[in-house]
């Protein structure tokens, strides 16, 4: 059985080799490519909704910034968008306004949430693309939380990459 089975696979290759087109990547098994990532999104707001652990969703507008294919966030550590992506990394990204109306269909992605070492450089890049946002928008809405959650100081950070699926 061994030999007959080791003849049909040395004959199948034979028959790869002789086609003009066939090379050598014909022999092994192709693994499935990835979706083209889609356009950079346009505007400053990005819907990022996670799931509940009864599955349905909460959808949270957040700053975002594209890099190699990828959407980089930023956000609380203990904020319970991170709680419910480390449970279930499967989330919807959509272009949004500031209070969270969307602009676009939503698009299936998959949240990872970086090492620590990763958040200078996502800083930098929120910090260039957000130049204005970040002297006029966030110390208002850091005044917000404060006032909502009681907080006397920030906390920790949780930095977020997205990749569409």
């Amino acid at each position: 059985m061994r030999l007959v089975l080791a003849l049909w696979i040395l004959r199948s290759k034979e028959e790869h080799m002789s086609h003009p087109a066939s090379t050598v990547e014909a022999l092994v098994p192709s693994r499935p490519r990835l979706r083209p990532v889609p356009a950079p999104l346009p505007g400053k707001y990005l819907s990022l909704t996670t799931y509940r652990r009864d599955g349905s969703g909460v959808a949270t507008p957040v700053w975002f910034v594209a890099e190699n294919g990828r959407l980089l966030v930023m956000t609380e550590a203990d904020s319970y968008k991170v709680k419910r992506i480390r449970h279930d990394d499967l989330v919807t990204i959509a272009p949004c306004t500031a209070r969270g109306k969307l602009r676009n269909q939503p698009i299936r992605a998959r949240a990872e949430i970086l090492p620590d070492r990763e958040g200078p450089h996502i800083e930098a890049l929120m910090a260039r693309k957000y130049r204005v946002d970040k002297i006029v928008v966030l110390p208002v809405y850091r005044a917000i939380q404060w006032a909502r959650r009681r907080r006397p100081e920030r906390g920790k950070t949780a930095y977020l990459a997205i990749t569409p699926i």
